[in-house]
């Protein structure tokens, strides 16, 4: 078993960075892929960045791409997303999440049901 736990989560103000990790334990996550998704109040849950487990691989939501970053140290089973130029739309529940099918060391998709292992979450809020 997999437990991911998020922090870094907070308060951030518009134009402002906030950067979230997620801590891996129980099982090496070096080739999982790992996703940061996000969920806003009355809204589904979706998908924001996502890294291959070689880390050579990264996707985007159009919505994120140029502010946010996700990045990986496999040697800390540790993945970050680092927020920059925030916009209140921003404000959700940031959930990390594991993928740990065969192929997740060089793909990584950005659909919630590949993923195997999830985390409770961290709250970010963005004020304008």
């Amino acid at each position: 078993q997999v437990q991911l736990i998020e922090t870094g989560g907070g308060v951030g103000h518009a134009g402002g960075s906030l950067r979230l990790s997620c801590a891996a334990s129980g099982r090496t996550v070096s080739s999982y892929a790992m996703g940061w998704f996000r969920q806003a109040p009355g809204k589904e849950r979706e998908f924001v960045a996502g890294i291959s487990g070689s880390g050579g691989r990264t996707i985007y939501a159009d919505s994120v791409k140029g502010r946010l970053t996700i990045s990986r140290d496999n040697d800390k089973n540790t993945v970050y997303l680092q927020m920059n130029s925030l916009k209140p739309e921003d404000t959700a529940v940031y959930y990390c999440a594991a993928d740990s099918s065969p192929f997740s060391r060089i793909v990584v998709t950005t659909r919630l049901s590949d993923y195997d292992y999830w985390g409770q979450g961290t709250q970010v809020t963005v004020s304008s």
